[in-house]
């Protein structure tokens, strides 16, 4: 499976993104989609993740502000990200989870200026 993301850039504090995943076949058998993020000096930690039943998991510092859902007719996940804060700055990873193995997107940056 390769995975493609988009969506990321340079906003204010404050502000909104939506970004994307698009992989390369059907992701009605991918068992667990989600989005990581890996910020400067620091280790690569979930953001959310959304099951094939759409059960979702939020890391705690973006409860409340970040949403993901998934569109199976395109093959995409999103990720909402609203009420942005310059902690946030970090490159985003998508990842699709078969169970028997791992695929990860190239990532794309988002930078969250105060």
């Amino acid at each position: 499976v390769q995975l493609q993301a988009s969506g990321g850039g340079l906003v204010q504090a404050g502000g909104s993104l939506r970004l994307s995943c698009a992989a390369s076949r059907s992701i009605l058998s991918i068992n667990v989609m989600g989005w990581y993020r890996r910020a400067p000096g620091k280790q690569r930690e979930l953001v959310a993740s959304i099951t094939g039943g759409g059960r979702t998991v939020y890391g705690d510092s973006v409860k409340g502000r970040f949403t993901i859902s998934r569109d199976n007719a395109k093959n995409t996940v999103y990720l909402q990200v609203n009420n942005l804060k310059p902690e946030d700055t970090a490159l985003y990873y998508c990842n699709a989870d078969i169970i028997i193995a791992n695929y990860w997107g190239q990532g794309t940056l988002v930078t969250v200026s105060s």
